[in-house]
């Protein structure tokens, strides 16, 4: 057999109900569970994974501040993330370690701003995320070394509907879906447009049209 080779990329998204637990970590656990999946189709990566983001009822920012804050091991991803979200027009907030990583890896202070954590007095990045100045919310927690408060800051971003991101690759897909999102709009098409024998496979069930390898049927009048 050949191996068909589609033009279009999907991408599929779970939709898990982190907000229908008052309290609940948004980091996965063993007992929780998807309440559905949606997915994204284009001819992009980027245009398929920003479907399925809005397919998932999450949207996506066109400005604001992105908050970044990664574990030790995330920190050079970090580096160029923040390189490519202020190539498309945001600016970034960190704490005090990514901040300082990012700006002793040449980032332009300008673009970086440093966010105080919750103990270490106000205003802190919780009140900026109550307070609506973060649009976006990228962190790769330590469970094994952060503290309680990192828990209620993400649970803060969750109640403000922030975009949340927790691993290094989701945080690469949205940056090529925002670049994607600002250099082409997002067509809409029909599944049939994409798979054009589902039309042919939909009459056949449906008794419309029969199969191209069944035997013609030859009627009354062509018999006569």
């Amino acid at each position: 057999t050949t191996e068909i080779i589609p033009a279009h990329i999907s991408v599929k998204e779970a939709v898990l109900p982190f907000d229908k637990f008052p309290g609940a970590d948004i980091l996965l656990s063993p007992e929780m569970r998807s309440t559905g999946e949606v997915m994204g189709i284009a001819t992009s990566f980027g245009s398929a994974y920003a479907k399925s983001q809005l397919a998932a009822s999450v949207k996506l920012p066109k400005t604001g501040a992105i908050y970044i804050s990664m574990q030790d091991r995330d920190k050079e991803a970090a580096v160029s993330l923040a390189k490519d979200f202020i190539g498309l027009g945001y600016k970034i907030v960190a704490t005090r370690g990514t901040y300082s990583y990012l700006i002793s890896r040449g980032l332009n202070p300008t673009e970086v701003s440093m966010a105080l954590k919750i103990h270490e007095g106000r205003p802190n990045i919780l009140d900026m995320v109550k307070q609506g100045q973060i649009a976006m919310f990228i962190t790769t927690p330590d469970r094994k070394k952060e503290p309680k408060s990192s828990r209620e800051l993400r649970r803060a971003a969750l109640i403000g509907k922030l975009p949340i991101f927790t691993t290094v690759a989701a945080a690469r897909a949205i940056a090529q879906a925002l670049r994607t999102t600002r250099n082409q709009d997002m067509d809409v098409k029909a599944m049939q447009d994409y798979h054009p024998r589902y039309e042919l496979v939909r009459d056949q069930l449906a008794g419309k049209k029969a199969s191209p390898d069944a035997p013609k049927q030859v009627t009354s009048a062509e018999k006569k």
